[in-house]
């Protein structure tokens, strides 16, 4: 299809076919695991017996043996002498989840940049333990593997693509980049694809598109600091739409605000959106679209954490229900893969031919041998394979985590249960200052992010985020036990 064709949006139902077939064991073990999740099978509770699994579910006893040793390995089950396999009992006294006030919402400046970097600055230290980190550990990403495919493509990257792949980005990158939408269900033009420095370029660059200072952007409330951040930096104002924990943006708030006031853009995470890791069902996202297509808004969709999903299946995105390009669909290979790599994309849908020439007036390209290098992992390492071990890692850190907060915890806190990710969102009782929270803990080596950075109104002044995405080990138990005491204090 020429550049300058039209492009035809439609979506497909999603494709049952894996870039990398999982093994039958795998497959059950995922299974046990998402009843285990939905609370099917109860902490304490026996897992049905290799006999009978193997005769219910119609796989051979081996494995079921092998399912069971990998459901161990994941932390969520443990074998006891003579009585079979249990689910494991993590919390004696769970924690119940927070209810997000729904209220109307208020167009507002936006001034946090300070803040957050009074809060960002703090975690340099590599002595600090780093729930306040926005990444995961470096130990849970393939870096020697990447390597390797970085060696292997500069051999075969010839000194013409150097300068050609800079405008439009490395071919091959964009054609597995489509591969995985098209997984996923979406057919995308390659046109629509433009590669970009990290996914936070990609945000930037949508946001300039379609609109000019003054502007009023609706948001996420709480929303990715960074957001705040760039509205603040283009002189936008936020209108903040609740977000409920397990359910996501709250749509009749949203309908009320686009009916009210002259919304240019929204900024969403439809799918383990950061801070609270809420994920919006399919309906509802196809909701969120026919409301934004009947007012024409522009939807810039910020999908970095699609990949870190705990389900067998992945979450469909709002770009999944585009028919005529309307959402800016953002993902990036940060948060999963390569964070150091800069590699990040939008599928730009109308806009994608603007965002590209906006891109060449600011940063022109992202490293050529780093988009090359992620290439040909994607083709040749694993990709998959290394997916499927980082969300089994950052399932069972959540469980420590979750557990650790109720033996160490405050009764009354609240706290999220997200279905990916590595975020998890505390509400502490009312007389629990966050930011005093933030200072006193640093005192004392421990990060974590205070709830007014997710703010353009500073709300949510008894709520922080935690990062679960380093291994757990004593370090981390002792960590939550002081912060415990410390909350406690107030």
């Amino acid at each position: 299809m020429g550049a300058g064709q039209p492009v035809q949006y439609r979506a497909t139902s999603r494709a049952t076919v894996s870039l990398d077939k999982m093994k039958r064991y795998e497959k059950f073990a995922d299974e046990i695991a998402a009843l285990i999740r939905r609370g099917v099978l109860a902490p304490g509770e026996k897992v049905p017996s290799v006999r009978h699994a193997s005769r219910t579910y119609g796989v051979s006893p081996s494995t079921v043996f092998q399912a069971y040793y990998l459901l161990e390995d994941r932390g969520l089950i443990l074998a006891r002498p003579r009585s079979g396999y249990f689910v494991r009992e993590y919390a004696q006294r769970p924690l119940p989840e927070p209810e997000i006030g729904v209220r109307q919402a208020q167009t507002s400046e936006v001034d946090v940049s300070e803040l957050v970097f009074s809060v960002l600055g703090s975690l340099k230290d590599p002595d600090t333990v780093p729930f306040g980190s926005a990444f995961p550990s470096p130990d849970l990403f393939p870096l020697p593997r990447l390597a390797r495919s970085m060696a292997h493509s500069l051999r075969e990257l010839s000194p013409h693509a150097v300068i050609a792949d800079m405008t439009e980005g490395n071919p091959n990158l964009r054609r597995q980049i489509a591969l995985r939408y098209m997984l996923s269900g979406v057919m995308l033009p390659l046109e629509e694809l433009v590669i970009c420095n990290g996914a936070m370029e990609a945000l930037n660059l949508c946001l300039q598109c379609v609109t000019q200072p003054g502007d009023l952007v609706a948001i996420e409330a709480p929303a990715f600091y960074a957001c705040l951040q760039v509205l603040e930096r283009l002189k936008l104002k936020a209108v903040e739409i609740p977000v409920h924990p397990r359910e996501g943006i709250d749509l009749d708030s949203l309908a009320d605000s686009l009916a009210r006031l002259p919304i240019k853009a929204c900024w969403f995470m439809s799918s383990l959106q950061n801070p609270l890791g809420a994920s919006m069902r399919e309906e509802h996202k196809q909701a969120l679209y026919e409301l934004l297509q009947r007012h024409q808004v522009p939807l810039i969709e910020d999908d970095v954490y699609a990949e870190l999903h705990f389900a067998s299946q992945p979450p469909r995105s709002v770009k999944s229900f585009d028919r005529d390009g309307l959402v800016m669909h953002c993902g990036s290979f940060s948060k999963c893969l390569a964070p150091g790599y800069r590699v990040g994309w939008v599928a730009g849908g109308r806009y994608a031919e603007q965002i590209g020439r906006l891109k060449l007036m600011t940063t022109i390209s992202p490293s050529v041998p780093a988009q090359a290098a992620i290439a040909d992992y994607l083709q040749h390492g694993g990709y998959d394979r290394h997916l499927r071990k980082l969300r089994h890692a950052l399932e069972a850190q959540q469980d420590s985590m979750l557990a650790s907060a109720a033996r160490h915890f405050p009764a009354s806190t609240r706290v999220t249960r997200p279905g990916g990710g590595y975020f998890l969102w505390f509400e502490f009782p009312e007389q629990v200052d966050s930011l005093q929270l933030f200072r006193l803990a640093l005192a004392q080596g421990i990060s974590l992010a205070p709830g007014p950075i997710f703010s353009a109104t500073r709300r949510f002044g008894n709520c922080a985020r935690l990062n679960y995405g380093h291994p757990w080990n004593a370090q981390s138990e002792q960590a939550m036990a002081l912060l415990g005491r410390i909350i406690a204090s107030f």
